[in-house]
């Protein structure tokens, strides 16, 4: 539509946001969407989607970190053996597993709620918060548990590290 531009912005990780940019913009009648006078709260009516999908990528995100993790800890040896056989690394991989289990089960909720008509939002919210926050803890984990090679620019637990810090301000 003339006047409208979509100006991207820069972010640390890969995610897609941007400016919309509204001059003179012009519109027909029929290209009205929801009631005059309710546009933000329509915008806001967004976010229960929203935080759901944001959550499950949070946890996708920390799926993957325990998943390099593991395959990390194995083969790392220190001491005479692998990481993965020192009991402080297998409380940490135990502590993430349970985290990500239960944002899992919080984002699932939400989900089913929302699918099923229920009221959802204080389920939604909280499995947001909960699975980005989880999130921010395992990936962080993660990078301890690889030591240096956890901060080398473009490994894959680096690369998660910068990623999930902007879930936690998505979606509110």
């Amino acid at each position: 539509t003339k006047g409208l531009t979509l100006v991207p912005i820069p972010l640390s990780g890969g995610h897609p946001l941007g400016r919309v940019m509204l001059k003179d913009v012009r519109l027909p009648e029929h290209a009205l969407v929801g009631e005059i006078g309710q546009g933000l709260r329509f915008a806001l009516g967004t976010l229960e989607v929203f935080r759901t999908s944001v959550g499950a990528a949070a946890c996708g995100m920390a799926r993957r970190a325990i998943d390099e993790s593991l395959a990390h800890v194995r083969s790392r040896v220190q001491f005479g053996k692998p990481l993965a056989d020192l009991q402080l690394t297998q409380a940490a991989l135990a502590d993430m597993a349970t985290e990500l289990e239960a944002s899992r089960l919080l984002v699932y909720r939400a989900a089913w709620e929302k699918d099923t008509g229920k009221n959802a939002s204080t389920s939604i919210a909280m499995a947001k918060m909960y699975a980005t926050e989880a999130a921010q803890r395992i990936i962080d984990r993660a990078v301890q548990l690889h030591g240096g090679s956890g901060v080398v620019l473009g490994s894959a637990v680096e690369e998660l590290y910068r990623e999930v810090r902007a879930l936690r301000i998505y979606e509110g």
